[in-house]
């Protein structure tokens, strides 16, 4: 059997792998990054059809290409950026084949190295770069059982409010795809309840402002490690209809039911814990936070921005948050659909090597794994907060990119024959 050999392998071609790409071309080190389907497939596939960026076009880009037909502070929908990924790997000239699984990674016995089984035969990397980003595998709690006679999908597999059968539904999770689905769902008619837990609310924009500006004047971006409690904090926040602060009170007088954090299910019945209160006010004293951070550094800085005052008032609390709902019956409420908006988990089966915690991550540093010669790009906090963000993942492979060719230096050393004899 014909084994194809390259110094380092990329597996995946999302915003992750095209970064490794260009870092790695800069670099001179020869590469092949393999994607089981299409470029930026999951933009394409596993999105619901509304989906726009989170941030604006000025921002959620890679330096070396802008969005030239969208309005900077315009928000991207998800077809856009799948074509803006293609283009950018036309763009670098990656070397990008599609259509190819990889299936197993192992470590080459007796030199430096790997083994990749594909889907298309062997490959031997010196370098392997999992690019495969942090949403590879859904997580649907398991509370509710299949037989419960209601319908269930995660928002990977959402699409449009047509999707679903007739009849309300219970969206769990209310960070930026949870509030976005929610607020479709109402739009279109449907009666919605959304199950709220702790989270983030940034502000989408405050004086002139959109809210990645302040992050990025701010340093938060660069932040390297998570606040205490943190590191998997879900943040409330749209580009959808143009882009607005996510405002769960806002929500609830549209007609959306809100509930506290969903608990336990059973004989039909939904629990849900009596934290609803708590959770929507810790997210507004996160939001203030960033308020009064954005405050100081006007007044520090002398900026002309507009004061916006407005910004600091909240609407009265709603009835299903001072009198919050304990239990739903979900037949007698006529919710049809249960609708997880709840995360993603990591999967690596495929990388057999001891580099992984007792949950399965990753054990490395800025991406720089245990196991000489593999590495990981596009993974939340990987060197910063900004990590798992489009820009930042580019940063990220750049540091990356100059591990692998340092190592690339050690590896071709040869010690002179003067010092050979010396050393004998």
């Amino acid at each position: 059997m014909t084994v194809e050999k390259i110094d380092t392998l990329v597996v995946g071609a999302g915003q992750a792998g095209l970064a490794m790409s260009e870092h790695l071309s800069d670099c001179g080190i020869r590469h092949l990054v393999l994607e089981r389907h299409r470029i930026a497939e999951r933009w394409r596939s596993e999105r619901w059809d509304s989906l726009v960026a989170n941030g604006p076009a000025w921002h959620d880009r890679f330096p070396g290409l802008t969005f030239d037909d969208i309005d900077p502070d315009a928000f991207a929908p998800k077809e856009r950026i799948a074509d803006y990924f293609a283009a950018y790997a036309r763009h670098i000239q990656a070397p990008v084949r599609c259509g190819v699984e990889v299936r197993q990674v192992e470590k080459t016995i007796g030199r430096p190295g790997f083994t990749v089984a594909t889907s298309e035969g062997l490959i031997e990397a010196v370098n392997v770069v999992a690019a495969t980003g942090p949403f590879q595998r859904p997580v649907i709690p398991p509370l509710v059982p299949e037989d419960a006679g209601v319908v269930q999908l995660h928002s990977n597999a959402y699409r449009n409010p047509d999707q679903l059968p007739p009849g309300g539904v219970l969206v769990v999770g209310a960070g930026s795809s949870g509030v976005q689905i929610a607020d479709e769902l109402a739009r279109a008619g449907r009666q919605v309840h959304l199950s709220v837990g702790p989270h983030d609310r940034p502000p989408r924009r405050y004086r002139g402002r959109d809210f990645v500006w302040w992050l990025g004047v701010l340093g938060i971006w660069d932040q390297a490690a998570p606040r205490q409690g943190a590191e998997h904090v879900t943040i409330a926040v749209s580009g959808a209809q143009g882009g607005a602060t996510v405002d769960f009170r806002r929500l609830a007088t549209r007609g959306i039911t809100l509930v506290g954090m969903t608990r336990s299910f059973g004989r039909g019945i939904m629990h849900f814990a009596p934290d609803l209160a708590e959770n929507i006010t810790l997210g507004d004293r996160n939001y203030l936070s960033l308020l009064d951070a954005a405050d100081a550094y006007v007044a520090r800085n002398g900026l002309d921005l507009p004061e916006e005052p407005a910004a600091r008032h909240f609407a009265a609390a709603p009835d299903c948050v001072t009198d919050p709902i304990g239990e739903l019956d979900l037949a007698a409420a006529g919710i049809t659909t249960i609708l997880w908006a709840t995360g993603f988990a990591a999967d690596f089966g495929w990388l057999k090597a001891d580099i992984f915690d007792a949950q399965g991550r990753p054990r490395h540093q800025r991406g720089v794994s245990a196991e000489p010669g593999i590495y990981f790009v596009g993974l939340p906090w990987l060197s910063r907060r900004g990590s798992s963000f489009i820009w930042g993942v580019w940063h990220d492979a750049k540091f990356v990119a100059d591990h692998i060719a340092t190592r690339r230096r050690y590896l071709a050393y040869e010690a002179s024959p003067q010092c050979e004899t010396e050393d004998a």
